[in-house]
């Protein structure tokens, strides 16, 4: 039964070929449209995690500020300051922390020979390489033995090593951090880096050896990454700073957090909104398509009148010319959704990159958006398909199920 009525509809679909291609271009350049926004979504929301995943996600940064609110019998206005002592304190009352390290920071003359410029010199724990991910092109990253040691070594940037050796080798060579010498043993890979951003000229130094830069017993900051809820986390961080240092935990003028988690989490959820409005787009153009389909299967309706009028009067039930003509329509969805599919995998790779992130930044090729064609996207298309075909053409089915056998035998 089943085999005779997808005959029937493919003997109609060859019979009027002119028309049937036309329909079939229509469905397949809708379905194609509906893949290519829903992998575009996709694509856009990978860039965004490709931006962030340069540090790693689960990465929290802490900075003293000013607190705003009394607390207990101290005023507002108190200046906060950590110590390593809430190094270890955060390490042992914050669940779920990897790795944890200080961070200092001040602004340096870096000389060699024959350059002279102003940078930032950054002094951590050796740890800080995993925690914020820096990758080393060629040499090291120093070690425990060197901090403890306080040695004067240091690892710099990419764009520092091309500013001051011109792109020669680095590892060995010596340079001047405020007349202090240091011997570089690690050259950094490319960070994504916009405009004059200077995160590719940063000197990193042992933490040990930063006092003799700048005094280390205050800290700028701690930086860690975690295991675990960063809703969470941040909470306890607050929770455990607040009552070392006397102000309230909802006091964030006091505590400043960089949590990378929550940002990310933000664009996550202005992907998904992106995502949603260009499925309704896709859904609409393929409800454009879906209109041509019914217009193309009323008229077949008219034109097949008398034939209706035949069937119904040698037994045909009303059932049998709705499946009839809805298994036509659906014939045509199918075989435009398919050929609509390969459209959207050809031209996706056709495209390859959409310059995104790349526009404004260097080295941010990774950040560019893909037509990222995944099998939920896929699903996605076909039901919004399927759903198309099903009401583009049971209007028409049913119409012609309807008709009266002695007026469609009339028929001219």
């Amino acid at each position: 039964m089943l085999k005779d009525i997808l005959m029937q509809a493919w003997e109609a679909m060859l019979y009027n070929r002119r028309r049937t291609a036309i329909t079939l271009m229509g469905m397949a350049w809708g379905i194609a449209t509906v893949v290519l926004l829903l992998a575009y979504g996709a694509g856009f929301s990978r860039a965004i995690e490709n931006i962030f995943a340069q540090w790693g996600t689960n990465l929290v940064g802490c900075f003293p500020g000013r607190t705003s609110e009394q607390a207990g019998g101290d005023k507002a206005g108190v200046k906060v300051r950590f110590t390593l002592e809430d190094v270890d304190r955060i390490e042992t009352n914050v669940q779920g922390v990897v790795h944890i390290s200080p961070w200092n920071y001040k602004d340096v003359t870096v000389q060699n020979d024959l350059h002279t410029y102003s940078w930032s010199a950054v002094g951590v724990r050796p740890v800080f390489q995993d925690i914020q991910k820096l990758d080393t092109d060629s040499g090291r990253f120093f070690n425990g033995a060197e901090d403890q040691q306080r040695a004067h070594v240091c690892v710099i940037g990419s764009e520092a090593k091309t500013k001051l050796f011109s792109g020669g080798w680095a590892i060995g060579e010596t340079i001047r951090l405020n007349g202090v010498i240091f011997t570089v043993i690690g050259v950094l890979t490319p960070k994504m880096q916009e405009g004059d951003d200077d995160r590719n000229r940063i000197i990193y130094i042992p933490f040990n050896t930063m006092s003799d830069l700048v005094s280390t017993h205050y800290l700028d900051g701690i930086w860690f990454n975690y295991r675990g809820n960063h809703e969470l986390v941040e909470k306890s961080l607050r929770e455990t700073m607040a009552a070392a240092h006397h102000f309230r935990p909802t006091d964030h003028n006091a505590l400043n957090v960089a949590n990378l988690m929550t940002q990310l989490a933000q664009f996550h959820m202005l992907s998904v909104a992106l995502q949603v409005l260009l499925s309704l787009v896709g859904a609409l153009t393929l409800g454009i398509a879906g209109v041509g389909l019914m217009n193309i299967m009323l008229v077949a309706v008219q034109q097949r009148t008398r034939e209706i009028g035949i069937e119904k009067a040698l037994g045909a039930q009303r059932r049998h010319i709705l499946t009839q003509f809805l298994a036509e329509a659906l014939a045509i969805t199918g075989v435009g959704g398919v050929l609509g599919i390969g459209l959207a995998y050809l031209i996706s790779a056709m495209v390859g990159r959409v310059t995104f992130y790349s526009a404004i930044a260097k080295n941010a090729t990774d950040a560019d958006i893909q037509l990222l064609i995944s099998p939920s996207s896929v699903i996605v298309a076909t039901a919004i398909l399927a759903v198309t075909g099903l009401v583009s053409g049971m209007i028409p089915a049913i119409r012609a199920a309807n008709l009266d056998p002695i007026e469609a035998l009339r028929y001219e």
